[in-house]
């Protein structure tokens, strides 16, 4: 019953219905519910895990000597994985209602070490400075997102991810850290 929930969230997330999770399971819902109350009991069950392994490779980075490199080492890694798990997105992008449950918890943990790879990259001067852990986060369920509503696999995740990380470098040109002023009225386009 979990290998098939287990397949069952990995392909189409939380949205599978536990009818059919008992289908795959060659069970009927009624054992389900004997084991687990909700679908999203056994959600929890299932990525839990997933969830608290990616906080320990998180950590297994921290404090390396190139901190730029094992920022993108883990976004690469958790980019990818959540390109064919889409319970992966459903567990990083939840919702924390209720902050005791185990899931909320992990996905804390998980905040707080990126958040260390984060600033380590940024006091080593690999990283803008203005960029938040909630920045990355939105990039990283954005860019799982992107995957799975992909054209055929034209954009690979690795050429997306690249183009992220020139985005999230320090010294990118532009001006995405500053606020550009509106243009005034009859200009025909914003001041530099």
């Amino acid at each position: 019953m979990l290998k098939a929930a287990q397949e069952a969230f990995a392909s189409e997330g939380l949205a599978v219905p536990l009818d059919e999770i008992a289908r795959r399971a060659g069970v009927g819902s009624g054992t389900v519910y004997r084991h687990f109350s909700s679908k999203e009991v056994l959600f929890e069950t299932i990525i839990l895990g997933r969830l608290q392994q990616l906080v320990s490779e998180a950590e297994q980075l921290v404090d390396t000597d190139e901190p730029a490199e094992a920022l993108l080492t883990f976004l690469s890694l958790t980019i990818e994985e959540g390109s064919v798990r889409k319970d992966m997105m459903d567990a990083l992008s939840g919702d924390d209602a209720d902050p005791s449950a185990a899931v909320p918890q992990a996905r804390l943990q998980l905040r707080r070490v990126i958040g260390k790879l984060l600033f380590q990259a940024q006091q080593a001067g690999a990283i803008r400075d203005d960029i938040s852990v909630a920045d990355l986060m939105a990039l990283i369920t954005g860019l799982i997102l992107a995957r799975h509503r992909n054209d055929g696999g034209l954009a690979g995740p690795q050429r997306v991810l690249g183009v992220v990380w020139d985005g999230l470098r320090a010294g990118c040109s532009g001006a995405v850290t500053r606020s550009r002023r509106a243009p005034r009225a009859g200009a025909d386009h914003a001041e530099p």
